[in-house]
């Protein structure tokens, strides 16, 4: 048995859990939010209690240090010696890694140098790991990116129609996001309908305020639909998701804005945000809807109406599909949503059964028996998938 601990470092935070494994069984987790304020939010769960305290984090390195230190003290391990390993989510992976790595400094260059394609990303992702190899120097740690499980992508799949120089000069593609939930959901639909994973056809739909869908064949991903960055796809949280490259000039001259200020209006006050002028929190344009506010409907049926035309285009490409998941925030809990969804693909055959989601538990079907694709709800497990890399990487043992 070996102890792991999976690192989801933000700008501003440090999502955690500690697993036991192979078990996978959860020792603890938590969050450390509001790194580099007056005041930051502690909250961490273990032994059946949830404990939330507020210490001052000037930057990721305390975080850290308390959080080992709380591990001691409150009894979670009995010495930092028990822990094994430490595996990190990385966004942005480029073309460099194909799968996750061991950290070392050339590691570390390769994730700075790929951070103008994850500017909020990488560079926490990078100080969280170094926060980590200064309070465990003999532990190894290992990388695992969000582009990996896309890069089995055809090149007709994440090649743009651009000049083909922009493409080897700067490495302009599209290189997805989400790629671990994406791994884990597809598999996981894979044992729910016992069938070989070698034998699916999936599509996950993630969808929380950052939300992609992807394609699986046969385990492998052959289309998604986020891009060069996590703005490509369906509307989201903030993010706009597809649109005329040309609005971004438009824009620019009409209200004087440089190209990066409009692309920053795309990437943080579109989406949910920008389309129902409430909010990019899901659960308040919902409220708005069931209060008759006509954008808010528009934003759902926006969003909805785009990720159907991501289903169809990837059941065709696939030559068909066995199941339709869905996780992640909105995934998992916004009922109207994903029958907004179903319904626009009866021409498919799919059927869902409105009581069973309506039901609210977690991982179940959703579809009616005579529904030719099956629907499920599947919580994602990021954290698990990390875990597992990291044993399998570092040959932990």
């Amino acid at each position: 048995m070996a102890k792991i601990m999976a690192v989801n470092a933000g700008s501003s935070s440090i999502k955690f859990q500690l697993l036991e494994m192979p078990e996978e069984t959860v020792i603890t987790s938590g969050v450390m939010e509001r790194i580099g304020l007056a005041e930051g939010i502690f909250t961490i769960k273990y032994n059946g209690k949830k404990e939330e305290t507020h210490p001052v984090l000037p930057t990721h390195a305390e975080g850290v240090a308390l959080l080992l230190e709380t591990l001691v003290s409150k009894g979670i391990v009995k010495s930092l010696d028990e822990i094994s390993g430490v595996g990190h989510r990385v966004v942005q992976g480029g073309e460099y890694f194909k799968d996750s790595a061991l950290v070392d400094d050339e590691v570390i260059a390769k994730i700075d140098e790929l951070k103008d394609l994850a500017p909020l990303h990488n560079p926490a992702h990078i100080i969280g790991i170094k926060a980590f190899q200064h309070a465990l120097p003999n532990v190894p740690q290992v990388v695992v990116f969000d582009t990996v499980f896309h890069q089995t992508m055809p090149e007709e799949a994440y090649m743009y129609a651009t000049p083909y120089e922009w493409y080897e000069k700067y490495g302009i593609r599209k290189y997805g996001a989400h790629g671990t939930s994406h791994k884990y959901v597809s598999q996981r639909a894979a044992q729910l309908i016992g069938k070989p994973l070698e034998e699916t056809k999936t599509i996950v739909c993630h969808l929380g305020n950052g939300a992609s869908i992807s394609a699986v064949k046969g385990g492998k991903c052959v289309d998604t639909s986020m891009g060069l960055t996590p703005l490509e796809g369906i509307p989201m949280g903030t993010r706009s998701g597809n649109l005329d490259p040309t609005v971004v000039s438009y824009i620019c001259e009409k209200e004087n804005k440089t190209a990066q200020e409009v692309v920053t209006i795309l990437n943080k006050k579109s989406g949910y945000l920008g389309m129902s002028g409430r909010s990019n929190d899901a659960r308040d344009v919902t409220q708005g809807m069931n209060e008759g506010d006509h954008r808010c409907k528009l934003t759902f049926d926006v969003q909805a109406k785009r990720i159907v035309d991501y289903i169809a285009a990837y059941y065709v490409y696939m030559g068909g599909c066995d199941v339709i998941a869905f996780t992640a925030g909105m995934g998992e809990n916004l009922k109207h949503l994903r029958l907004n969804i179903a319904n626009r693909l009866g021409v498919l055959g799919v059927k869902i059964d409105e009581k069973l989601n309506d039901t609210f538990s977690d991982e179940r079907l959703i579809s009616t028996p005579d529904s030719k694709i099956k629907l499920y709800i599947i919580p994602t497990n990021e954290e698990v998938m990390i875990a597992r890399d990291t044993v399998r990487v570092a040959n932990i043992k």
